[in-house]
């Protein structure tokens, strides 16, 4: 039973993080990270497919290899991500909501750039 709700997991996780990958309200790496540990705990075979796929490889198969992104890659993550957050501040009326998307973005490209090492 643990293993069939965990490779539903995985399969839901991939499922929203390929959504994401196409349409920038999900979080796409978030969700393979999440695919990845349900594979990693359930089927060896589905694990080894997850991190064969484009997707896996593009969003994640640079920190798990060198535990560091390139810093081209970084700059389109944070302009990807920015222009997202954008969009909802414009969206969203209240102004407590608009403080909070503009502090996690801050915190998103402080992390992005400052604990998370260029690849050379």
């Amino acid at each position: 039973m643990k293993k069939i709700i965990l490779l539903t997991i995985g399969f839901i996780s991939f499922g929203l993080g390929a959504i994401g990958a196409v349409i920038p309200v999900l979080p796409t790496t978030p969700f393979l990270l999440l695919s990845a540990w349900a594979f990693t705990q359930s089927s060896e075979r589905f694990n080894l497919w997850l991190r064969g796929t484009k997707l896996y490889d593009y969003y994640v198969g640079d920190y798990e290899k060198d535990r560091a992104v390139p810093r081209n890659k970084k700059w389109r993550i944070l302009l990807s991500t920015y222009t997202i957050m954008l969009i909802s501040m414009f969206i969203v009326p209240l102004k407590a909501v608009r403080i909070f998307i503009a502090l996690c973005g801050l915190i998103f490209g402080l992390f992005l750039f400052f604990k998370i090492p260029d690849r050379k």
